[in-house]
């Protein structure tokens, strides 16, 4: 199963690096055949300046990836990427052809200006959901939650919401068991304040 985390200029750290480590340590669980492959993905592989000035790379360009079963789309200074287009066709057509999409905090922006999501029911950083609703009208957003499970499309609020959600997104494909292993293997309290619609 090959996991991709999308990262863009001025994306938040935790973002994506929370989702990383959690889908990495529960890696740890899961016997050889059945390990996950954890990537970073990015319009053109190479570095990325993510906020506050912390440089990643990326293992693969969005033009040339592994076929993704799970995506996760994060947030951060998002405005600009809102505007480019490659991004935008890319997650829109990642996006069909995933089991699972996934987004954290203003990653949700970046869902809805692709059309992945629409009329649907799901949440972002708490300081962004007026924006989001306003920018986007057919959308319902719901505030004090740390994640809406819609089946294949999960998005969660911000920053470190986003491990909780991965966690639902551990538990959703190995199981309860494993998820919680990962948490404590973490020492991270998971906070399962989400929605199941």
């Amino acid at each position: 199963m090959n996991i991709g985390i999308y990262i863009y200029k001025d994306v938040e750290v935790l973002d994506f690096a929370g989702p990383f480590e959690v889908f990495s340590t529960a890696n740890r669980f899961l016997p050889d055949e059945d390990k996950w492959n954890v990537s970073l993905l990015s319009s053109s592989h190479g570095d990325v300046s993510a906020r506050g000035g912390f440089n990643v790379q990326s293992d693969y360009s969005i033009l040339s990836h592994p076929k993704l079963d799970v995506v996760v789309i994060p947030g951060g200074i998002h405005e600009p990427e809102m505007t480019n287009v490659k991004s935008m066709d890319w997650i829109a057509k990642v996006s069909k052809e995933a089991d699972l999409v996934s987004s954290v905090c203003t990653g949700a922006f970046l869902l809805a200006q692709a059309g992945v999501i629409t009329d649907q029911t799901v949440t972002t950083h708490w300081e962004d959901q007026g924006d989001l609703k306003a920018k986007f009208p057919n959308l319902t957003v719901k505030p004090d939650v740390r994640w809406v499970d819609l089946g294949r499309l999960v998005t969660s609020g911000g920053i470190s919401a986003g491990i909780d959600m991965s966690l639902r997104l551990v538990e959703k494909l190995k199981g309860r068991e494993i998820a919680l292993k990962t948490a404590k293997q973490m020492e991270f309290d998971w906070n399962e304040n989400g929605v199941i619609l």
